[in-house]
Formats: structure tokens, sequence, C-alpha cells
């Protein structure tokens, strides 16, 4: 991706660059690495939700990159990752991903934030065991404790041919329209999972969800010992806000905020918001 390309994303001074980075044999993940010169303060990398696009996160990116340098990653069951017909698409192994990331980029002495959103905010509870050294602070933004799907949900995605997609997403969109999402409340959010559907990887989307349905975060609670803060959307509930509420009450060191709206939380609010918070952890620019 050209520089002029993702100006729209970035803050002034910004630079910009894409490469391709492999966590696992035979998968290579893009990273789109925004580098802040004005600032001392530790990166953050960035692990987007399930098939999230680019332009969902415009405006936090762009508040975001004022100041701190970002690590933005495409998680593999993404267009853009590069993998092997037989990959992996669990939770488990996202998080692997993630600290294998973390050992890439980052010198072993580097201080770092990760921050992540719905099921990148989940991969990050359940790579925490895994990192090679904690981060400075964790920023969780409508976590998913548990993916229900159905019995009968799990028998139909193992049957269904991806082939057929284009006729099974109006129907998925309907089921979210009708049973998921509250348009009065939000209506871009279900504008953005419509764009989502669209640009998601049929074979892939297959794979992840049979994946993610039985998966649980639960025991890995815990033994989260980072300063945490959960963002919360309590008129979201595709997110189950119950479920935030309780994970929230097992994560020793957490701080949360509602932002109410899904909207609210992908925007540079839910920046601000995030800002107070790693200003109380003593960082030299906020």
């Amino acid at each position: 991706m050209r520089q002029d390309q993702m100006e729209p994303y970035a803050a002034e001074n910004c630079l910009v660059t894409e490469q391709y980075i492999t966590v696992d044999e035979n998968v290579e993940l893009r990273v789109l690495r925004f580098y802040q010169p004005k600032t001392s303060n530790p990166p953050v990398l960035f692990i987007a939700g399930w098939i999230t696009r680019l332009p969902v996160w415009k405006e936090v990116l762009r508040e975001l990159t004022r100041n701190f340098s970002v690590d933005y990653v495409e998680t593999r069951e993404k267009k853009s990752a590069k993998t092997p017909a037989k990959a992996d698409y669990s939770v488990k192994i996202i998080a692997h991903d993630i600290a294998g990331l973390v050992s890439h980029l980052y010198s072993a002495k580097e201080n770092y934030i990760l921050f992540g959103s719905s099921l990148g905010a989940t991969a990050i509870l359940e790579a925490f065991h895994l990192l090679p050294r904690p981060p400075k602070a964790m920023v969780l933004v409508a976590p998913n404790a548990e993916f229900r799907l159905p019995r009968w949900g799990r028998l139909f995605v193992r049957v269904f041919y991806p082939g057929f997609y284009l006729v099974l997403k109006p129907l998925i969109k309907w089921y979210l329209r009708l049973f998921r999402l509250d348009l009065n409340y939000d209506f871009a959010q279900y504008e953005k999972y419509c764009k989502n559907l669209d640009a998601a990887d049929p074979w892939k989307l297959k794979k992840a969800m049979l994946a993610f349905s039985q998966y649980k975060v639960w025991n890995r609670l815990g033994k989260i010992n980072a300063p945490t803060l959960i963002i919360g959307a309590s008129k979201d509930k595709l997110h189950e806000p119950q479920n935030i509420e309780k994970m929230q009450s097992m994560i020793p060191r957490v701080v949360f905020d509602d932002l109410e709206t899904n909207r609210k939380t992908h925007s540079a609010e839910m920046v601000r918001t995030m800002q107070r918070f790693i200003k109380l952890l003593d960082f030299p620019d906020l």
C-alpha cells in the first residue's frame, strides 16, 4: 500500500510502511507500521476484530498515531494473510501469532501496549501466558468471552459449501438486522458488518467459525496481571455486555469504561478514553 493511500489513516508526520511477517510455517501476516517520530511512548500492537476491514479504524488510527507508533496487524483469517489450505484459524493459534509478533517487532527490553477489539481482544487475553514479556498495558474493546454457535449452526456451517457464500450473505445480514443488532441505537454498526461480510474470504470464514464455536476465555482471566482497560458498549448486544461485565470482575488489575455504542468504541472518543487510562501509568508524552 502506497504512502499516499495511508495518509487518511495517519496523523501528521507519521510514516507508514507495510510488511509481511512470518508467524508460523507458511503463514504470513500483513502488518501496517505507523511510525510517529515525535513521541517516546511505547508502540501499540493493534489486533483488530474478526474479518474487520481497515477503513473501520480510520478515525481511531488517525487519532492514536498522534501520540503513538502503531503496528496494525491483519490476522490470519483476513484476505491479506498468506495461509496454506490446511491452516488453523482457532483463537489459540491466533494467540500464538500475537506472541510471535511481539518477539519479532519489539526488542527484549522494549515496552509495548496491546490493543485489541472483539476477537482481537479475546486473542490477546488468550495470548497473555505465551508472551515473551508482559505488556506495559492492555486496552480491550468489547472482548468476546465465548463465541456461541448452536449445534444446528455448527452442523450447517460444516456442510455448507463456501462457493455458495453469495447466496448465504443476505441471510446472515437479515439475521444480524433482526436478531443481534439494535439498528435504532447504532445503524452504523450494521453497515460496517455488512461491508465486513462482503469483503470476507468464505473459505477462511467457514474454518474460523467452526474453530471459534467452542472457545471460551474464562480460565485465562484470573492470571492477567498487566494493567488492563476494558471498553464496553452496553447497547451492543452482539458482544454480550453481560459477559463483558463478568470478565472485568475476574481480571485483577482492570478498569472498565462503557461507551454504550459500537460507533463510539471505534471513534476518537475511544482513543481519548484509552489515553486517560494510560496517562495514569506515567507515560511521558500524554
